[in-house]
């Protein structure tokens, strides 16, 4: 790549961050051109498909969720690694309007961003387990509750942004109550994996 088309690039990857960070995914990309100091056409050579402009700007954000899940996996104490997944992943949301959309969202063609999401959700399957076997997280915690956990906090944290900042962290806070297994009650069968990707795709268009 030439050393202009690189610099446009960076330019591109720079100004989509802020302003998918402010706006959200919904964000034009007239909008991320004009900070870019590009053409919209030169965004497009750059990343033909928003799907792959996505995935180039979340890229580090993809790999630090992974981590995240690495980290509570390494916890000796797998039911204070499961909260303080829930907890770090929820203020990701917080910190990066558009992550907190890249996570309640998919993205078929972006594919190092689906990957990074799989081998979170593979990790994450074990440490519910891990959760479950020691008594302290309800036994009908299912790993589809968390897409609606990571959409009920996506809600609160675009409603609350600039009144209330930080209302996201109660809400996070009664919802961890209501995992431990000494707060059980019975639920509703929660969704199933094919209803959870319908909707995460249904979000996405």
């Amino acid at each position: 790549m030439r050393a202009d088309a690189e610099r446009n690039r960076e330019r591109v990857l720079e100004a989509a961050r802020s302003v998918f960070a402010e706006q959200g995914l919904d964000a034009s990309t007239n909008e991320i051109a004009r900070r870019a100091g590009v053409g919209v056409a030169t965004l497009f050579r750059r990343f033909p498909t928003r799907d792959d402009l996505v995935g180039a700007v979340f890229a580090d954000r993809m790999a630090a969720y992974v981590a995240a899940t690495d980290e509570a996996l390494a916890d000796p104490d797998p039911w204070h690694g499961f909260c303080g997944y829930i907890e770090r992943v929820c203020q990701m949301q917080a910190d990066d309007r558009g992550f907190a959309d890249v996570l309640t969202l998919t993205f078929p063609t972006a594919k190092a961003l689906e990957d990074d999401r799989n081998r979170a959700a593979e990790g994450l399957g074990v440490l519910l387990e891990r959760a479950k076997a020691t008594g302290k997280l309800r036994e009908d915690f299912a790993h589809q509750d968390v897409p609606l956990i990571l959409m009920a906090n996506a809600g609160v944290v675009t409603a609350t942004r600039d009144a209330a900042p930080d209302a996201w962290k109660r809400l996070v806070g009664y919802l961890i109550q209501a995992f431990a297994a000494e707060a059980f009650q019975p639920l509703p069968e929660p969704p199933s994996p094919r209803q959870v990707y319908r909707a995460l795709l249904r979000l996405s268009t």
